[in-house]
């Protein structure tokens, strides 16, 4: 019986190689739903192409291009973020791929999981900003989150089998596009050089992130919540070859560690079909042709921001959600050309001083949380940030 999708965010990075997996084994999957933010054009192709039973577009102001370019479908279309949440929890999928970026992520993800929906996750915020709404949400609705970030994949596959307690959980860590620069040089670096990751063919936002490892940062506070493993117990290793993708130390000292080239498709594929493995085209590894793997310590200083998460993640309560706020803010800031790189981290830190907290948060405490932050970050960068940055 085909797994029936519903794939949100299907026009980004994630998304669009989500329907690579269902191009591959059109025996095992049917896309049903597919949403996007506001690349409308890209979204018709994509409905037309897996005749999608449903499509939204989370920008109102493209609803009507994208019905003009479904004329002629069955295809029913929606648009607005409250629609992307609907059909999350929608009857019509048996698996919601969440491939959004940010914390707009979230609301899907817990309407998904109170309709008892398999999540495959990649929206990271929804754990960052959320976890401790949402994995007992997920425990106690038995919805299954299988995570498809590669260093989480990695562990999960590592842990499958395994009852001795963990040691450790060792997230490894390429050093995104600034890797090799020295900490002076950071000052004037572009937009151009933070989008060109040296191993990952990724989205703009989730670049960034790597850049400033904000995102190893959200990655260790996902861990944390997917596996339940305290913070002390959780370490980063720069990596640069990303061949390793994450580790697991059992308490007998043996390390486990999956492998395999920086390709995206291999973890959303293992998402999807777990427990089965996909059998996909492509070049059988050669580990003659990577003939050395290294490994070496977080330069901290160099890269504040994975500090920061720790912090947040030991607060507990909003913290973490008032770091995503900020960095989203910043990052769009950036990209738009309004604040230097190194901005991103200094407004991080004055939201995180600023900001109100709520210790034993509800989802509407985060909701406000997320706009505070949002508008200290606007206020730190005397601009006018994106209005979709502002909005979340």
């Amino acid at each position: 019986m085909k797994q029936r999708l519903a794939i949100l965010g299907s026009t980004g990075s994630i998304g669009v190689q989500t329907l690579d997996i269902a191009r591959e084994n059109p025996d095992r999957f049917e896309v049903r739903i597919l949403t996007a933010n506001r690349n409308w054009e890209k979204l018709a192709r994509q409905a037309r192409e897996f005749d999608a039973d449903t499509v939204v577009i989370a920008d109102k102001s493209c609803y009507e291009p994208l019905c003009k370019a479904l004329e002629g479908t069955d295809t029913k279309i929606y648009a607005g973020e409250e629609a992307v949440a609907q059909v999350a929890a929608g009857g019509d999928s048996d698996v919601v791929v969440n491939a959004l970026v940010g914390y707009a992520g979230l609301a899907p993800t817990v309407a998904a999981i109170e309709a008892r929906k398999k999540i495959a996750l990649a929206n990271k915020e929804s754990l960052v900003v959320g976890g401790a709404c949402v994995m007992p949400l997920a425990r106690e609705r038995r919805a299954p989150v299988i995570p498809i970030d590669s260093e989480h994949s990695a562990i999960f596959q590592c842990l499958i089998g395994e009852r001795a307690p963990v040691r450790r959980l060792i997230i490894t860590c390429s050093g995104g596009a600034f890797r090799d620069l020295k900490r002076e040089e950071l000052q004037y670096v572009s937009v151009e050089q933070a989008l060109h990751h040296p191993q990952w063919n990724m989205g703009a936002k989730i670049t960034i992130d790597s850049s400033t490892l904000v995102n190893k940062g959200f990655e260790v506070i996902e861990a944390h919540w997917l596996f339940g493993t305290p913070p002390e117990r959780i370490s980063v290793v720069m990596h640069p070859q990303s061949i390793v993708h994450s580790m697991v130390e059992f308490e007998d000292g043996a390390i486990k560690a999956q492998l395999g080239s920086p390709d995206m498709r291999t973890p959303i594929s293992f998402a999807l079909m777990f427990p089965d493995r996909a059998k996909r085209p492509g070049p059988v590894f050669s580990f003659t042709e990577h003939p050395q793997l290294t490994f070496a310590e977080v330069d901290h200083e160099k890269y504040p921001a994975l500090g920061i998460a720790y912090e947040c993640l030991r607060r507990g309560g909003t913290a973490a959600c008032t770091m995503n706020a900020a960095n989203e803010v910043a990052v769009a800031a950036f990209l738009a050309r309004k604040c230097p790189w190194l901005d991103i981290v200094r407004t991080i830190e004055h939201a995180l001083e600023k900001a109100s907290f709520v210790a034993r948060p509800s989802l509407d405490d985060f909701a406000r949380a997320d706009a505070e932050a949002r508008r200290l970050a606007a206020e730190f960068l005397h601009v006018r940030v994106p209005e979709e940055a502002v909005k979340g």
